[in-house]
């Protein structure tokens, strides 16, 4: 199961890379629509990890990450102002990652104490 999702999560990151090539090259329809299968993905990655927390909050930070990054990018294309919405995105992929790293480092007191 887990080699799957890491295929995936590798899977997932030329098309990323693809997208963001297409925003600094200007090349509009192409990143627009390459910003969507990009997205999907990374929905789909969040939804198979929701039982995985170690896994699941990461992806999440992700998809907020490249969802903000998207709309920044759609928002220069086509000149609307969406930076509110980036923002916000971002801020809800820093707010993922903590909870992450809360999990991360709670689980690992309970084992040190465990020990």
């Amino acid at each position: 199961m887990f080699k799957h999702q890491r295929l995936l999560e590798n899977m997932h990151i030329p098309m990323w890379l693809i997208k963001d090539t297409c925003w600094m090259m200007q090349f509009k329809l192409a990143g627009t629509i390459v910003a969507l299968p990009t997205i999907g993905m990374a929905i789909y990655l969040v939804i198979i990890t929701r039982n995985f927390p170690k896994r699941f909050w990461p992806n999440l930070a992700v998809l907020f990450w490249i969802g903000a990054n998207t709309t920044w990018m759609i928002g220069e294309f086509y000149k609307f102002d969406f930076t509110r919405y980036a923002i916000t995105l971002f801020f809800a992929g820093i707010v993922a990652i903590l909870v992450y790293m809360y999990i991360v480092f709670s689980s690992l007191k309970t084992q040190q104490a465990k020990d």
